[in-house]
Order: C-alpha cells, then structure tokens, then sequence
C-alpha cells in the first residue's frame, strides 16, 4: 500500500510533545470524547466539499452520498473513523496534524495549573481535537486525499514528539483515522459501546454516521415459518437531520449543549444560547451560543471569527463574520439562510442588504439575551461579565445604534462597594442616586487601586455620592463615546471644573470662600512660578485630605488616553495639566506664608509632582522630584 522508500520523519511543532503526553496521561475524565471530536472534523470535511461541489460537481467523484463510518477491529485491537469528505493535501496535512493551536501553544502551557479537571478545560480552548485521539491510542494512523487530486499521504505518530509521512495510494477521497487502542482501552472495542457514544454526542449531525450491521443468517420463526436471512450492511446510528432545523420544542437541553460543543470546538457547556426562525421579508433560522470561558486568542486582531453559515442547510463557510460585531465576536452558533444565493461569496455577504438585516436581527438578539441573563441570572452574568466584559465596553464606539442597549450590560466597580469585581450596573448606579445628582459621576485610572485611592474622590466619599471606578485599557476610550444612560449625563471627576450643582449647601461655599480668602494671591505666585508646565492654577475643593491634584481640560486628551493611543503604535498630543490647591490643608498654607521664593519654587513644583504621581503614576523627570523633596526635607530638619 506504501512505499516506504519515500518515508519522511518530522518533528512535531514548538511544544506538541509535551501537551501529547499530558493528554496521554489521563488529562481527561471523559474518555469517551475522543470520538465525538474525530466524528465532528469528519462532518465538517463533508460540509465543506458539499460547498465546493456547488462550483464543481467533479469533486463528487461519483460518490455525492457523503458520509462519516466507524469501526471495530477486536483482532488488530483498532478503531476506524472514515469520511468521504474534502480530504487533505501533503501541505494541509502537515499544517492541521503537525501543529497544535499554532501561535497559541506556549499561551496554553502557561495557563496550565496542575488541577487536571481545570487543564482539561483549557484543551477546547487551544483546537487541539484531533490530538484527543491520542487520550485512547499509543498510535494513530491518518491516511487521507483531497478531492479532485491523484496522490494520497498516510501520516502516523506514536505521540512521543515525531510524526511519519508517506505517500499512498487511496481509490476513495476523504480521510481515515486508524486509532491502535492502549492495552486497557478495550472498552472501545465494542460495538454497542461505541454506537451509545455516537447517540450521545453525534445525532445532531446532518450527515449520516454509520456502523456496520452483521448479517442475520436465515433463522426458524415462533411458529415455525421461515424467517429470511439478512444482508450486512451499513446503517445510520443517528438521526442525520440538522439540529437547527427542528422545532424547539422537539429538541432537548443536552442536545442543544451537545451540538454547541461541535460547533463551538469548546470542551465545556455554553452559558445560555438562543434558537429563533425569522418569517417575513427575510427568512433565516440562528442558533446562537454564549461560551462560558473566552478563547485564549480573544484579543488577536488575525483571529478569524463568525458564525457557520448555511443556505438551505447546505454549509457555505466557517466564521462568517458579517453577522456579528466585532464586540460580540465571542457569540458561537449557525445561520441558516432561505434568501441568500447558494453560491454566495465573502464579497457579496459584505454589501447583501440582506446580510445587514439578518445582522441587525442577530445582534439585537445576542443582546437581549444578555440583558435577560444579567436581571435574571445576576452569578451567569458575573461569569460571563468576567469572561467577555472588557470585549463588550468595545461596544458603544462601534454599535452607536444600540448604545443603550449596550449601556445596560455594563458593570463597573465603584466607592459603594470598593471592590474590584465589576458588578455595578448603571441602573443600579440610578436607583442609589441622591437626591438632586443629575450625573452618573465616573474616575478612571491606570489600577483599580489607584482609582479607588484617587484624591478627586475625596469630596464623594465626604458627601456620600457613589463613584464608578474604572481602570481596564478600554475604559476612557469608551467613556468618550458613551455620554447618557436614560437621561442621566456621564461627569468625569478628574475633568474640568467640579460642579456638583444641588449637591452643594451655602453653608460649604460661604466656608470655601472664606478659605480661599486666606491664601488669596497665592494662585498667581504658583502660576508665576511653575510657568509653561501647567495650563492652569486654581482653587479647588473637591479635596479633603490632599493638598492638590491635577484634572484635565474639558477639551484635552486624559493621560490614560494617551497610554493607550502609544501602546498602538500612535503619538498623543501632549496636554498640560490643570493644577488645583485645596486653600484649606496646611501645606498650602505654608506654601502661602513662604517668603523664600527658591523654597516657594520648589514647594510647587513637589505639589505638583505628587498631584502627577497619583493621577499618571509616573513622573517625565522621578530623579528631580526626588532632589527636590530630599532638600525640603532637610531644610525643615534643620
């Protein structure tokens, strides 16, 4: 069948030897699983030269009947999973068997924790399905064509960090995967076993599965009559009718969490998922998945990601990303289309009227789905909230017709609670408004620990009025698109002048007056003093306990903001600082009797520097700072 003159050896890929061994040792608890990811590649291979075939009918071969077979063999201690799908070329092969999840093999080995039941999860995360094959078999033999080319290859590895390749000769397209089963998995040898386990994992799936049914020899009846024998031959072990396609009524919760799994490629269940068939002007049928954990590629701008589509239950691609935004790009699932042409490309999906219909549907679905599970299902929210909630604040910049909508999944950290967990609405931000706040009052800092020990909050905890915390990268990017929720105007603390309107008695500006008073002409010394370095000199008294602090221009760039325009590779317009004493604290009353006008210098500009330290958390120039303060030091030791 070989010639094994033209053998190749290869190595595996960075790091494959070491997740292969893991998985050989027992990494999972559910063994069985091996054969529903082997089953679901086959089925995916089938769908695929179902869509290529609608261009070329060759690709058939004769054979348009696609299919997935398993088999025992109890004397060569085998299992077989063939299809008669699309197939593989020498490339593909060495490209989807030689390497595990690719730029994402050294991210999985440092997520890895040593709790098996934890790292199990883990795997479905990093597209490793195939390698479960290895869970059951000390070797596995994979010989596979492409449709439509003469030549074959067999690809074979024991899983100790090599693989073989040879070429073949195979008369059938498609693939064959030969497990050689571990002494002590004999289990899979049976048929009925594996039959149960197609049942369990694989009815969903809308080509036929088969086994092989033995003849039945000609037998004796009850009453005597003659009972004629039976043929062997091959019979569907499941229901081979697309999931999607029945009615929700007819289909169970593990088979909807069952089909999420094939999908989704993900070891774990979904979190929540949403099944609807849409009639009027445009008819499709969606079912889609919120997953429970995010994939560790979530971030990577080259990730592909979409929904599965299908017309008329024919598959046409994989991540079809027109349906979904790019800030629900974690939504697994299917879309099933009646209006869309079968030999649909990337380029018409891009400007089809119908795909912004069937998108606009989709996405209101997605988030209506969520806001149901964050007022019902307040722990599932959290989960997912911790999972995907960075993702989602992607949102008001990119969905400005849904910005309420997404305004109500928000959850921030904030002064009720000073926790770092994210699990504060905006409504709930509402309902604990005081009386006369007309503003949802907001700080975002570079930690959640320097947010929560922000000086500009010192006057809200004084007052009691509530603070939304917020220090993730994506935070003031999203506070500049996202001004009101249900009337309620959005109020950075840390910009502009501080207005807190009916919040203030006359008692407490009749005292701020008088204090200011005190140090009058002192904002003109420090303005004189510190030059070109800041835009502003004023009076403040959103401060209690710091001497002062800096706030940003209604207008300027906040320093977050530009942290996060230089991590992408783009320049900042660089902002000078509006610089605010509080006239009550006593160090700004010394530096108001300081006649010494180099120590007055130097007090302001240390004032300063600590008002940039707590607000940026670094300083252009530490090494002055640090002269400057050692100095003063001194000269009051003295």
């Amino acid at each position: 069948m070989s010639d094994i003159k033209n053998k190749e050896n290869h190595q595996f890929g960075t790091d494959v030897g070491k997740l292969l061994n893991l998985m050989i040792h027992s990494l999972y608890s559910n063994k069985e699983i091996f054969l529903r990811e082997l089953v679901s590649n086959a089925s995916d291979a089938a769908d695929k030269l179902r869509y290529l075939a609608l261009q070329n009918g060759d690709l058939y071969e004769g054979d348009a009947e696609l299919k997935v077979r398993v088999s025992a063999d109890k004397d060569a201690n085998t299992v077989t999973i063939s299809d008669n799908g699309i197939g593989m070329t020498r490339d593909e092969v060495i490209n989807s068997l030689g390497t595990i999840a690719k730029s994402g093999t050294a991210e999985f080995f440092q997520n890895l924790t040593g709790d098996q039941a934890k790292d199990s999860q883990l795997i479905g995360q990093f597209g490793v399905g195939f390698y479960s094959a290895f869970i059951v078999a000390d070797e596995v033999t994979v010989r596979t064509r492409k449709a439509g080319e003469q030549s074959a290859i067999e690809w074979q590895s024991k899983g100790e960090g090599e693989y073989s390749l040879v070429e073949i000769e195979k008369a059938e397209r498609g693939t064959e995967i030969v497990l050689h089963l571990r002494e002590d998995e004999n289990e899979f040898l049976d048929e009925f076993r594996l039959r149960s386990i197609i049942t369990k994992y694989s009815d969903h799936i809308s080509i036929p599965v088969e086994m092989f049914k033995a003849p039945v020899p000609e037998s004796e009846g009850p009453d005597g009559e003659k009972v004629e024998a039976q043929p062997g031959e091959w019979e569907a072990i499941n229901k081979a009718t697309a999931l999607w396609t029945r009615d929700k009524s007819e289909v169970s919760e593990d088979e909807y969490k069952e089909f999420y799994k094939h999908v989704g490629h993900d070891w774990e269940e979904p979190l929540t998922w949403a099944h609807n068939k849409v009639e009027g002007k445009t008819e499709y049928t969606s079912l889609l998945y919120i997953p429970k954990k995010a994939p560790f590629d979530l971030w990577n701008r080259d990730r592909q990601t979409g929904l599965k589509l299908y017309v008329q239950r024919v598959f046409i691609m994989d991540d079809a990303e027109q349906f979904m935004p790019s800030y629900l790009r974690f939504v697994k699932g299917l879309l099933d289309s009646n209006d869309l042409p079968l030999n649909v490309s990337r380029e018409i999906l891009q400007d089809n009227k119908i795909t912004q219909a069937i998108r606009k549907g989709c996405t209101s679905r997605v988030l209506k789905m969520l806001d149901r599970m964050g007022k019902n299902k307040a722990e599932e929210y959290q989960t997912f909230w911790n999972e995907f909630g960075q993702v989602i604040k992607e949102g008001p910049a990119e969905d400005a017709a849904n910005k309420e909508a997404i305004a109500k999944l928000l959850r921030f950290s904030s002064t009720h609670t000073d926790e770092s967990t994210q699990n504060v609405s905006l409504a709930q931000y509402i309902e604990r408004m005081q009386e006369g706040q007309d503003k949802i009052y907001y700080v975002v800092a570079d930690s959640f620990a320097t947010a929560k020990s922000s000086p500009h909050l010192e006057i809200f905890r004084k007052k009691g009025i509530e603070v939304l915390l917020m220090s993730d990268r994506v935070d003031e990017w999203m506070m500049g698109h996202l001004t009101e929720f249900e009337g309620k105007q959005f109020q950075s603390i840390t910009r502009g002048d501080l207005d807190l309107g009916n919040l203030e008695d006359e008692e407490s500006k009749k005292a701020q007056e008088e204090s200011e008073k005190e140090v009058a002409g002192l904002v003109e010394r420090i303005t004189a003093s510190l030059g070109d370095k800041v835009k502003e000199v004023r009076f403040t008294h959103r401060l209690t306990d710091s001497p002062a602090c800096v706030v940003v221009d209604d207008h300027d760039m906040s320093s977050q903001m530009q942290k996060l325009m230089e991590s992408i590779g783009q320049s900042a317009p660089e902002s000078k600082p509006i610089f605010e004493l509080n006239p009550e604290h006593q160090l700004v009353k010394h530096l108001n009797d300081e006649q010494d006008e180099d120590k007055f210098a130097q007090w302001s500009e240390v004032l300063l520097d600590q008002a940039l330290l707590a607000e940026r958390g670094s300083l252009k120039d530490p090494v002055g700072f640090v002269t400057r303060l050692n100095k003063l030091m001194l000269d009051l030791s003295k």
